[in-house]
This record gives C-alpha cells, structure tokens and sequence, in this order.
C-alpha cells in the first residue's frame, strides 16, 4: 500500500510555502487587487470635482460685474484704473461709463470662458469629461448594467501608480493606516500605525511602521529586553527593526510581502504579518531576504470605542496605501519620487492637497528617531 504523505514534514511545508508565494504574484500580476480599484475610483471622482469645480468658478467669475472681477492682463489693469481716475473728476459720465466698462468687462470674460470650455466638449449638453458615444451595450455580463460594465472592465480614464498611491478613508478597516495628526504628542507623534484587526466589539489592533531602530534584529534583540527565539535571531540577524507601540514591548511580530505562509495573516492585498517559523525556512532555502521581513517590537492597541472616539477628535487621519508604502521598512522598492526618510510625509502628500499642505508646513523630523 502507498503510504500517505506527511502533512508536517519540511517538504510539505516547503510547497505550501511555495504556494503563498504564487498566490501572491499571481495576485499581483493579474491586477486584482481590490485596494487599487477603490484608489482608481477616488483619483477618478478628484478629476470629475476639479472639472466641476473649475467650470463652476469660471462661470462664478462672469456672474460678478467689472469691479469684483481680478483682469488678467496688464491692458485691463489700466482699463479699470483710468476708469475709477475719471470716475473721480465727471460725476456726470460716472454711473455710464461704469457701467459700460462693467458689460466690456463682462463680455471679455465670458468669451474667455466659451473658449476655455465650449470647444473642449465638457459640460455642452449633459456631456461630462468621462462621456463616450455607445452604438450598443457592450456589457456581456447579465449582473451588471452598462455603467458597472465600463467601472469594471473599462481602461481607466485614471493612471494609477501603483507602487505610490494613498487617499483618505471614512471608515477603519484591517489593512488601513492611520497617519497621526500634526498636533499629536508623545510616542505617536508622526507615527503611521498600520490596522491589523478592527472590530466595534472587540477593540482594534495596529503597528507603528515608520519608527526603525538604528540596528538590525541581532543588535535590538541583545540590547533590549525580548522573548525571540534564538534560531531566529541567527536567521534574521540582519533583519531591519521598529518600535511598534507601547503594548506588549517584549513580543516582536513580522511584518512582510512573502506571502500568506503557514501562522501568517493576509491583512490586506500584498501584505502578511507573522508566520515567522516558514519565513525562516524561506531564509535558510535562499527564497527570502532577511532585510525584507520587519521585525516589529510592541504593537498599538484599543479597546472598545477607543479608537473611534480619538478619531471623532481629529487625533488620526484615516488612510489607505499602497503595499510599497505600507512595507518602506520591509524592503519595498523605492523610487524617485518617494521621500525614503518620512514615511508620514510621503503617505500625507499622496492623499491630496490639504494633506499635501500638512506635510509640507510640518515634516522635517523624519522616521530615523525614537522621540518627538
């Protein structure tokens, strides 16, 4: 008789692993990362605002007589000054010359905007920056309407980097980042601590990512107080590590883009925490480098209600990532446009304009320390 195969031993163990790692990359490749769809929408809802809100201003702008209007050229700067100097000598011609200076300025404006607008097609009949001529429904899946059919299998309107993408969330879910508040102190202050479990009932958990200890893991596991085994120590010597929060300082986790290996959790697309005992074998198979797996000491944690009540007080901004951004510290690529020494800054100007302008007026610290 054929004897089973061992569901423990090395080899079996090996190909699981095998397997996480191709789950992973096919994940990847195939573009299914659900996160990056929902950032395709976002950029793509920003395009639609900014095309509202420029036509809305515009047409604001011709609305308002000659005296509220700002002239863009230096012709019609001395139009409205020699204006108010005569004004000021022939009270007679006043009120007519105002207001014939006030339709120039006005029709001046409102050719402006024709050309600005009409002729590029936007907002002429219904017609938006996204519309298409369809000859005939194009959608041959019998769930979805038209409009679903173009979200989902349309080329997006919207390029997407996907190695450096963030924008705002309402809401906390696993895998989700908070990006601390400029005004917030102590431990946390321009902290990201990336969401590992969120629940109403049960509280929520979370590691600071962007805080890297000045050694790798065989420095900070000698120097400080920790409980990590010592094969593993050895394996992953070289393996960079952060402070993780004031909870539990003697427990290290991993955090890393391997893949969902035995004991790991996929806590969101591209990236896994724990399953430590697999990445080791993964090392010591030359698989995995250990600069690619970051060794978290401690972790952040809250209990019911906490979370959303800091939230409520402006003490967090919610955020999604991409896994680039989320993994900086866990040998993720990096690329000219990033900022490899604030991840706070980096992620904060991904998200957009207010952001943006919050990282410029407060970044400059950087991640490389251990205090506010």
């Amino acid at each position: 008789t054929r004897q089973r195969q061992s569901t423990t031993g090395p080899l079996y163990t090996s190909k699981k692993n095998d397997r996480a790692r191709m789950e992973k990359s096919w994940e990847h490749m195939m573009g299914e990362d659900w996160r990056e769809f929902r950032a395709h929408l976002v950029a793509r809802e920003h395009v639609e605002e900014d095309i509202a809100m420029s036509g809305s201003n515009i047409s604001n702008n011709s609305k308002k007589n000659g005296k509220q209007q700002q002239s863009s050229t230096p012709k019609e700067v001395g139009k409205l000054i020699s204006g108010a100097i005569s004004s000021m000598f022939s009270k007679g011609d006043a009120s007519k010359k105002e207001e014939a200076g006030d339709t120039a300025m006005a029709t001046q404006a409102k050719q402006k905007e024709d050309s600005i607008n009409i002729f590029d097609g936007y907002a002429v009949g219904g017609a938006t920056h996204f519309s298409k001529i369809e000859v005939s429904s194009s959608c041959s899946d019998p769930f979805m309407d038209d409009e679903q059919c173009h979200i989902i299998y349309d080329e997006p309107d919207v390029k997407l980097d996907k190695h450096r993408w963030a924008h705002p969330l309402f809401h906390v879910e696993p895998g989700s980042i908070l990006v601390a508040n400029e005004k917030l102190g102590g431990v946390f202050h321009q902290t990201v601590v990336l969401i590992i479990d969120h629940n109403e009932n049960t509280g929520s958990t979370g590691m600071v990512i962007n805080r890297p200890f000045p050694g790798n893991l065989i420095k900070t596991a000698s120097d400080t107080e920790s409980n990590i085994d010592l094969s593993l120590k050895m394996a992953f010597s070289k393996a960079p590590v952060a402070y993780g929060g004031p909870v539990m300082q003697d427990q290290f986790s991993t955090l890393h883009g391997f893949g969902e290996v035995m004991g790991s959790k996929k806590v969101c697309p591209g990236v896994f925490v724990g399953g430590s005992s697999q990445l080791m074998q993964e090392v010591r198979r030359n698989n995995l480098h250990p600069t690619e797996v970051l060794f978290v000491k401690g972790h952040a944690a809250w209990v019911p209600g906490q979370l959303t009540r800091e939230i409520e007080k402006g003490v967090w901004y919610i955020a999604a990532a991409s896994a680039d951004l989320i993994l900086r510290y866990a040998g993720a690529p990096v690329s000219k446009d990033d900022n490899p020494s604030d991840l706070w800054a980096d992620i904060l100007s991904c998200m957009g304009e207010k952001f943006e302008n919050i990282a410029v007026a407060h970044s400059g610290r950087g991640d490389d320390r251990m205090l506010p």
